[in-house]
């Protein structure tokens, strides 16, 4: 019994190690794409820095304002080495991003053998859905929380005695870093899908503790926003609110009722 038991683990380990390899497989390769294009992609990163997201209070809409908030200084790097590892991480972050629908369909793949055979067909959905949501949430950032956040962040009491200059390495890892913690917050919906189907709870007790939910919304979005003006906060909170209910809905589709 305990031989079998070794077996089974071991499998899991070997195919688990499988899964591993095709995704570092997609990266690498997507890296490569990546790589020769961290140019561009830097010119894109610019976007916070050159536009402000204002909001019209008489028209209820919020649009873009062209607004250099380096004026007339540039980006700098401090040693040799940063302009080149700058180019390095912003291309394996571009590389992990493109590689995504890869990623996910290795993991549907490893965890699928535990699943219903009408449930295996959902591989598509899962896939799409899951680097749809990642996209989403970096989009969200890049496009509202950052140029609010640079707005903020670069203007704040600057006075007429300090001029900001911003080290490349370190605003491309501040942008990452956010990009990257939005996109992994707006999972919510198949974290909650995979707790309840693993049985850890179900979409009743979801529901019931919806005010402990919000609470928690608001604690991350004031951990993980940038700025510590309530609007910001509430920019993330209320998706992370809404992803809440829509993970408990497709919970309610998607997974069985427990019999108690």
């Amino acid at each position: 019994m305990a031989d079998t038991k070794m077996m089974n683990f071991m499998q899991h380990l070997g195919d688990l190690r499988k899964k591993i390899t095709v995704s570092l497989i997609a990266v690498c390769v997507t890296f490569m794409i990546a790589f020769n294009y961290s140019e561009d992609i830097l010119r894109f990163f610019m976007f916070p820095l050159r536009y402000t997201l204002d909001f019209s209070v008489r028209k209820m809409y919020m649009y873009y304002v062209y607004q250099d908030k380096l004026k007339d200084t540039k980006l700098v790097f401090l040693s040799p080495t940063e302009g080149f590892w700058m180019n390095m991480k912003i291309s394996m972050v571009a590389a992990l991003i493109l590689a995504l629908p890869v990623i996910f369909q290795q993991l549907w793949s490893f965890v699928s053998p535990g699943l219903h055979m009408k449930e295996k067909k959902y591989v598509v959905p899962f896939v799409v859905t899951a680097t749809g949501l990642f996209l989403v949430g970096g989009a969200f950032c890049f496009f509202i929380v950052l140029p609010f956040a640079m707005g903020f962040l670069l203007t704040y009491k600057l006075g007429d005695f300090m001029m900001p200059m911003l080290s490349v390495g370190q605003y491309v890892d501040f942008c990452l870093k956010f990009v990257l913690a939005f996109g992994a917050v707006f999972e919510l919906p198949i974290i909650i899908v995979f707790f309840t189907k693993m049985g850890f709870v179900t979409p009743k007790t979801l529901a019931k503790h919806r005010k402990y939910a919000v609470l928690i919304a608001f604690v991350v979005a004031a951990i993980l926003t940038p700025t510590p003006d309530v609007f910001n906060q509430t920019l993330m909170a209320v998706p992370m609110i809404v992803l809440y209910e829509v993970g408990i809905l497709m919970s309610r589709i998607f997974i069985r009722p427990v019999v108690q």
